[in-house]
């Protein structure tokens, strides 16, 4: 039998056996999607990213263009569905995060439910990456993050500096329905 590591705000899954079943909480449906757009500072459309729903988290398939090149960007999951750009997109509120834990992948207490990988641009300026958040889930019982944004900043993410990551301004938000 496996055990996973738990996040603090989630019971101990047990890997392997019928009883993570038990503990994992509600199935959601793989067909359980939304499609969100993004926006720049300027207001204008830069992307989409499609969400899915499944058993193990929210999957978020992004494509965004016209980002600065060959550069990488802090990526997380905002407390507030709010994309003003004439704010810089403050209005997305901070990290998401369902317990008081810290910000960062490498930090001990961490991470925020919305802490997430950072995100390479290619070349041409373009985006295109599938995470998945396995804190995060969308629709049904389980459902955490409607009524929430994606955020990209304009830099990365250090992963320990807090509350935030040190990521920098954010250049792009999507409002999660």
């Amino acid at each position: 039998m496996t055990v996973s590591r738990p996040h603090p705000s989630r019971p101990l899954l047990l890997l392997g056996s019928a009883a993570f079943f038990a503990l994992a909480g509600p199935v959601v449906a793989q067909d359980n999607q939304q499609e969100v757009t993004f926006t720049n500072a300027d207001g204008a459309e830069t992307g989409t990213a499609m969400l899915t729903g499944t058993p193990a988290g929210l999957l978020i398939e992004l494509d965004l263009r016209n980002l600065p090149p060959e550069t990488w960007h802090g990526f997380h999951i905002h407390e507030t569905g709010e994309c003003d750009a004439d704010d810089g997109f403050e209005s997305a509120g901070g990290h998401f995060s369902i317990s008081e834990t810290n910000h960062g992948l490498l930090m001990t207490g961490g991470p925020h439910t919305g802490d997430m990988p950072n995100q390479y641009v290619a070349a041409d300026g373009t985006l295109k990456a599938q995470v998945l958040n396995t804190y995060a889930f969308l629709g049904g019982p389980s459902d955490n993050v409607s009524g929430r944004a994606l955020v990209l900043h304009g830099g990365a993410d250090d992963y320990e500096s807090q509350p935030s990551g040190d990521a920098g301004e954010r250049i792009a938000c999507a409002v999660i329905e």
